[in-house]
């Protein structure tokens, strides 16, 4: 299994159906067809409503969080762009990955041809390196804005920059799934898998998978973890940690209390990413120490649930933001306006609608260069998300009085 959670099969015990190809090869008779033996109906079906429920759940909630952000003026923060990228990520991977994946390990036989073998391990590994990335990038605009509060924060050229740079590597790192992805025929199957360059009928591994998996181990799980929890324990030291010198204001409280929700709710993610990729690095682990296990008799079951529990990471990010961020759940609450909720039906004014891909940003450094004081700037102000009705009161806008008061009328509960 690739640590990116691609639900192929290797030339290595490092593949992702529980099915070690090279071992198969060499194993009896009798243990590959117990091996390939179908599922009982009813655990099938079972298995049927969990990755059909997850796959409506992931792109579904996905795309209205993309619709959110990009269609309200007022949510489109740094924080939200990169939370954008992240689940155009979770988009992908649910439409391209999981039902194809899940056929494949359903049924340990692959239906969809060469092309889409190349593409579908491809886009996995992908999308598993944008997610991560991502998840760094806030985590350093969280510090910078937190820890460094009087540095320039991001704009959006820059932040769009990011993104791009951040699937361009992605790209390069799932590149050897492009390359050397192919399939293998058996009378009656076909399996999916990585042939590398150093593999031969004879070999029992590839060493260049094994290097490739574990890079992937590293970069995408172990390393960004590591990093994450660095940085989120120095966040939280100082919102929570810490005491401010001499009188603290009812604003500067308010303020505190909005970036400690936003760190709260990135931390929920971060840590549910870490709760589901985890039993799949164990396993890729154990598979490499005793090739055996792979033909355990449950082992088809158990993977199953291993690999719908990595790919379930897609559904429950849409679930956390609108748990924990007032102005998400209300974003929620406007898109499903149509249907038989009475509160859906009364949140129809509770966000500004604007076609605007940006929105004009008062600058920190400009404003204190004119006057030589502080202010709160929209891009602070936004990318806090203010929930409460009193902390609208301390919001900046680039607006005129007149609208402003409109929107305040409109707004207070985000």
């Amino acid at each position: 299994m690739s640590a990116s959670g691609v639900a192929m099969v290797n030339d290595s015990s490092s593949n992702i159906t529980g099915l070690n190809f090279s071992d198969f090869k060499n194993a009896s008779v009798e243990d590959a067809e117990s091996y390939f033996l179908p599922l009982p109906w009813w655990q099938q079906t079972i298995y049927y409503a969990f990755f059909i429920f997850m796959f409506i759940i992931a792109a579904g909630g996905n795309v209205i969080v993309v619709w959110i952000v990009l269609a309200h003026k007022s949510m489109r923060t740094v924080t939200n762009y990169f939370l954008v990228n992240l689940a155009v990520a979770d988009v992908m991977i649910s439409i391209f990955n999981v039902l194809f994946h899940f056929t494949f390990n359903m049924y340990q036989n692959w239906f969809f041809g060469m092309e889409y073998c190349k593409f579908a391990l491809f886009i996995a590994q992908c999308t598993i390196s944008v997610s991560v990335l991502t998840f760094m990038a806030i985590a350093i605009d969280r510090y910078i804005a937190i820890i460094h509060p009087l540095r320039p924060r991001l704009t959006g050229r820059i932040v769009l920059t990011i993104i791009t740079v951040i699937w361009i590597l992605s790209v390069l790192l799932a590149l050897p799934n492009l390359l050397y992805a192919t399939i293998y025929k058996w009378p009656d199957r076909t399996i999916c898998y990585l042939r590398w360059p150093d593999y031969t009928d004879d070999s029992k591994m590839s060493n260049q998978d094994m290097a490739y998996n574990i890079l992937l181990m590293v970069l995408n799980y172990f390393l960004p973890m590591v990093t994450l929890f660095g940085t989120y324990a120095r966040i939280g030291w100082e919102l929570w940690g810490s005491k401010a010198i001499g009188e603290v204001v009812p604003m500067q409280a308010e303020r505190v209390r909005r970036k400690r929700k936003v760190v709260k709710m990135m931390v929920a993610v971060v840590v549910i990413f870490g709760v589901c990729w985890l039993p799949t690095h164990i396993y890729f682990i154990l598979t490499n120490v005793y090739h055996q296990l792979v033909m355990w008799p449950y082992t088809q079951q158990v993977y199953l649930f291993i690999y719908w529990l990595a790919m379930s990471n897609s559904m429950y990010n849409p679930i956390v933001y609108c748990l924990m961020n007032a102005r998400f759940r209300q974003g929620f609450l406007l898109f499903f306006r149509w249907g038989p909720c009475n509160m859906c039906r009364q949140s129809q004014h509770l966000l500004v609608s604007s076609r605007g891909f940006y929105c004009t940003r008062m600058s920190l450094g400009s404003e204190r260069d004119k006057n030589g004081s502080m202010i709160n700037t929209t891009v602070e102000s936004l990318d806090d998300h203010i929930s409460t009705p009193s902390a609208s009161m301390y919001r900046m806008h680039p607006m005129s009085s007149k609208t402003r008061g409109n929107y305040y009328s409109h707004n207070r509960d985000l």
